[in-house]
């Protein structure tokens, strides 16, 4: 389901895409992240999303206009998880309010791999 917001001369639907892509590049620009993850069902490998591809890491839900966001990272070796976590949920959870003009329900965090800094 997309977003929609009335802006009083008519509906603004936003795509979830839209909004996945944005959040994929406020959460690598966190302190931690190393990048977006990619699972392969297939034989449970993750490899690093390239920049272009920061949305298939990241699942978006809307309901009753209200987004729920599930990131699938990876994150420095050596770093605090629970810091990151919470640097990544402030920063997105105020990023993309401002950006959609729509509430954050919900942000679940899924730490799919852990790699040294290059």
């Amino acid at each position: 389901m997309n977003g929609q917001i009335d802006s009083g001369l008519g509906i603004i639907t936003v795509d979830t895409d839209v909004i996945a892509t944005y959040a994929g590049s406020v959460a690598v620009e966190c302190s931690g992240i190393i990048g977006m993850a990619a699972v392969s069902m297939k034989d449970g490998l993750v490899k690093i999303l390239r920049k272009d591809s920061l949305k298939h890491g990241i699942r978006v839900r809307i309901e009753d206009n209200k987004i729920r966001l599930d990131f699938h990272v990876i994150v420095a070796y050596g770093n605090n998880i629970s810091a990151i976590a919470d640097n990544l949920v402030s920063n997105v959870k105020y990023k993309v309010e401002a950006f959609t003009g729509m509430e954050i329900e919900k942000i679940n965090i899924y730490v799919e791999g852990v790699r040294p800094i290059d």
